[in-house]
């Protein structure tokens, strides 16, 4: 089974604090071979957890690290950063860096973003999102 669905960082966080239902329940559905994170996701989680190291959560953040398929980010991600920043930069629309790498793997990879911010990722050209927490 191929990778379908690439995790967004505040869906990670929604998963770490059980803190939606309809989430944890689209997640038993779907086959965990379908489900990764990208590597940067990984990146802004282990900050979280560097910043603020004495978060009750950590030993859950781990888990959730240890128990999804992490997907590194290539040269082919790279080439769709590059060209969604322009584009998103020449419409006065620009994103956040981590949105926009995130945002760029999951294009580079062919898959649909599971994402709580979709009025943010949804300016991003051919981008196939969804919210799972509702």
């Amino acid at each position: 089974m191929a990778i379908r669905f690439l995790l967004d960082t505040n869906i990670a966080s929604f998963i770490v604090r059980r803190a939606s239902s309809a989430l944890e329940e689209r997640l038993q559905q779907t086959p965990a071979a379908e489900v990764a994170l990208s590597v940067v996701t990984e990146m802004e989680l282990r900050y979280g957890l560097v910043r603020h190291p004495r978060l009750k959560v950590a030993p859950l953040v781990e888990a959730l690290l240890r128990g999804i398929t992490i997907v590194p980010f290539t040269s082919e991600a790279t080439r769709h950063y590059a060209a969604l920043r322009v584009a998103l930069e020449a419409k006065g629309t620009p994103i956040g860096t981590p949105d926009a790498m995130i945002a760029a793997h999951a294009l580079s990879l062919d898959v649909t973003l599971v994402s709580n911010n979709l009025r943010e990722f949804r300016r991003v050209p051919g981008l196939r999102c969804e919210d799972w927490t509702k």
